[in-house]
């Protein structure tokens, strides 16, 4: 070991904190706060279609609306915790994360649920980019920081995990909209406790906040996203052209404007390291091929399978499981072998198992499903938890805010393409389905918009001519699920060869000169 290893080895030992095991655990709170919301919808879809009968269009809006927000905003939010603090930034959030959620859970109408749902998404974009930025000044060896950011990519799958479990035992038994009131007891414990054990960190040189460019970073990442989601669904119209147009425009003046501010809300000069730039596009392109899934299974394993919602919340933590064990083995096994083995294994073990799913079918038994989820898991774990490490120990800790903000960016807008655009291929397969002819033309369009409507619809018919129009819903919705899992495959197997090349040497480190 040479001298300068020695040294900073050293001055790393001596600049750890002594609560840091139990600040992390403080952070962990506001992880699963916002992992937990995010699983739990997908699981109330059913009852809330029921409940509020939005169409399939502002039902994707309810489901991916949050994602958008968060992704347009996570940049900003995480510059303005380098500025402001990010520990304030943290429980501000967070009180205001817990407001909404009842907000949330008293909707009354599609529209409002999609207000309800983008004011969360505002609330959310705080919390993340502070958790990791916190956790990179507070961790100051490396081993440490590796096992830390494990430990918060578990709490992550385990609130997957606690989310459909804990919420489909709530939809037992009251409404759709306690799966969000869920959100108060975590948020008021995360609050109170952060007080006292969260130390404050900060950017002492960031420079003001760039109103301009938080304004052009929302509206440029919203557009874009709202333009690919609506010509996946209706085709190209002048409305998605023009939404295309101006989203484009801002992201291109947003990046513009980085370059020539002196103090950036985002430095794109991140962006030349190859290692954080082959991460950042690992994590946005798991996340696309993996959430369009997601967001749909807990329909078919309830509305085609004909699980309840606890039994459906039990049917996926396998996957879970699988993320949280490999999440606290990721570091460490990255380090024997090979960032980029590690990587392009985790990614391509997803893009297998989405492969199996190609096959599935209305009666498909779940040891192979359980199975597929499970591997899901597993590959999720390694890639997300170690592509996070590298992102982290690419920067300096005073740009620790932003560099988290961007891994969470890729993860949200990841997550808001997904559901988007396999999304639509779900629904634009499923809308061609063939309702019986002795069906009215009202049922048959209320059955076009939605499993859950086709479902819905099907109680004012007689039971016959329900079950062969559900029967029909579900075979094209099955159809539909298999082709978007076909799709995540493809994208995630070619992600795993690009990850192979982007990462080449990549290590895990304390940090690059600068």
């Amino acid at each position: 070991m040479s001298r300068t290893e020695e040294l900073s080895r050293h001055k790393g030992a001596e600049g750890k904190s002594p609560g840091r095991w139990l600040a992390l655990s403080v952070l962990v709170l506001a992880v699963l706060l916002v992992a937990v919301d995010a699983t739990v919808l997908g699981l109330a879809t059913p009852a809330l279609s029921e409940d509020l009968q939005p169409s399939g269009t502002q039902l994707l809006w309810i489901g991916d609306i949050y994602s958008f927000v968060i992704a347009g905003l996570l940049v900003s939010m995480g510059s303005l915790g380098d500025r402001i603090g990010r520990k304030k930034l943290l429980l501000v959030g967070a009180t205001a994360f817990g407001a909404v959620s009842v907000l949330n859970a008293y909707a009354t109408s599609p529209e409002m649920m999609i207000v309800a749902r983008a004011l969360l998404g505002v609330a959310g974009a705080t919390l993340m980019p502070s958790t990791l930025a916190l956790i990179r000044n507070i961790f100051t060896d490396p081993k440490e920081r590796s096992l830390a950011i494990g430990v918060w990519g578990a709490a992550a799958s385990a609130g997957a995990a606690v989310g459909p479990v804990v919420g489909g035992a709530l939809l037992q038994h009251f409404w759709w909209g306690s799966v969000f009131l869920i959100n108060l007891p975590v948020m008021i414990v995360l609050v109170l406790v952060g007080i006292k054990l969260l130390p404050e960190s900060k950017n002492p040189v960031a420079g003001p906040w760039d109103l301009v460019s938080v304004a052009l970073s929302l509206t440029g990442v919203i557009g874009v996203v709202y333009a690919i989601k609506e010509v996946a669904t209706h085709g190209p119209t002048w409305g998605v052209w023009a939404a295309a147009v101006i989203g484009g425009a801002c992201l291109y003046a947003f990046v513009r404007r980085q370059f020539s501010l002196p103090s950036p809300l985002l430095d794109m000069r991140l962006f030349k390291h190859r290692g954080f730039s082959g991460a950042v596009l690992a994590d946005l392109l798991t996340v696309f091929g993996l959430s369009g899934l997601v967001f749909f299974l807990s329909q078919f394993l309830q509305l085609v399978q004909g699980r309840d919602p606890l039994e459906a919340g039990l049917a996926e933590l396998p996957a879970a499981v699988g993320a949280v064990v490999t999440g606290l083995l990721a570091g460490r096994y990255a380090r024997r072998y090979s960032v980029r083995s590690i990587v392009t294994g985790g990614l391509g073990a997803i893009g297998l198992a989405l492969g199996v799913l190609t096959v599935i079918h209305k009666d498909t038994g779940y040891p192979l499903l359980g199975a597929a989820l499970l591997v899901v898991g597993l590959g999720a774990g390694f890639s997300f938890t170690v592509t996070a490490d590298v992102i982290l120990s690419s920067v300096p800790k005073e740009q620790a805010g932003s560099a988290s903000a961007v891994s969470e960016t890729a993860y949200e807008l990841g997550a808001a393409l997904g559901i988007a655009l396999l999304g639509s291929i779900v629904t634009g397969v499923y809308q061609s389905f063939t309702a019986p002819a002795s069906v009215p033309a009202s049922v048959a369009d209320a059955a076009h918009e939605s499993l859950g409507g086709a479902v819905e619809a099907a109680k004012a018919l007689d039971p016959q001519t329900a079950e062969q129009m559900v029967g029909a819903a579900q075979v094209a919705f099955v159809d539909g699920l298999r082709l978007a899992s076909g799709v995540g495959s493809a994208v995630l197997l070619a992600t795993a060869v690009a990850a192979w090349f982007l990462l080449r040497g990549q290590k895990l480190q304390d940090g690059i000169e600068h």
